[in-house]
């Protein structure tokens, strides 16, 4: 995989605390690949398995408050989001 862009974000996932329990980490999950995609201006996005480990560590119904990213986008457009270095 050739790196074409690469950048950090924080996200406050404070917001997501609104839902219900029961839909509080699957709603976690689709706004982080939702500010992915939007940041990177592409559809094509997809969580790592230590992103989504650390989404869903504490269960369904408490998401971590915040958390901090590494947005990768190859040549072909496909971005990959990891957890970032730090908090």
């Amino acid at each position: 995989m050739e790196i074409v862009e690469e950048k950090f974000y924080d996200l406050n996932l404070r917001r997501i605390w609104t839902a219900p329990r029961e839909k509080r980490t699957p709603r976690a999950v689709r706004y982080v690949r939702q500010y992915a995609a939007n940041r990177m201006k592409t559809d094509n996005v997809s969580l790592s398995e230590e992103t989504n480990s650390l989404l869903w560590s504490r269960g369904i119904s408490k998401p971590p408050r915040k958390i901090r990213i590494r947005v990768v986008k190859d040549k072909e457009g496909k971005v990959i989001v990891f957890p970032g270095e730090g908090k």
